[in-house]
């Protein structure tokens, strides 16, 4: 005699319940995504990219031609002004997979804002410090 094991669900529909096993293949992968501001993080780069190579005259084209406002175009610029690990951190920010982004690029203002890289890197640490969720055990 063979015992055959099968993991099973039951799944409703209107009145009846019906017992349906569980396909062989592996098991289900949460789709995630890329970190906003590491997308933003990279559009600043490729943007950077284009006005160094002279596709658009300035912010105020590039601004035009993404239709969105010169000051967005500027807060999305000023992403550069991080330091260079700081920048790298957030392009390889861990996938979100559900609910809010930890880091937001209205977070990251203040600490662009500031010239000193030693500063930036304290004030990125706390920042990330006070995002990231504990480890779990």
């Amino acid at each position: 005699m063979t015992t055959v094991v099968r993991p099973i669900h039951f799944v409703r529909r209107g009145r009846r319940t019906k017992a349906v096993s569980a396909p062989d293949a592996a098991p289900k992968i949460l789709p995630s995504r890329v970190p906003r501001v590491a997308r933003l993080m990279a559009l600043a780069i490729h943007f950077d990219g284009m006005l160094r190579k002279g596709v658009v005259a300035d912010q105020s084209e590039l601004a035009q031609i993404c239709d969105v406002t010169q000051p967005r175009i500027t807060q999305i610029m000023n992403l550069l002004h991080l330091a260079p690990d700081i920048q790298e951190e957030i392009l390889f920010l861990p996938f979100v997979g559900r609910g809010r982004d930890p880091v937001h690029e209205h977070m990251l203002r203040p600490v662009a804002a500031n010239v000193n890289w030693d500063e930036q890197r304290r004030r990125w640490a706390r920042l990330t410090r006070r995002t990231t969720p504990p480890a779990s055990l």
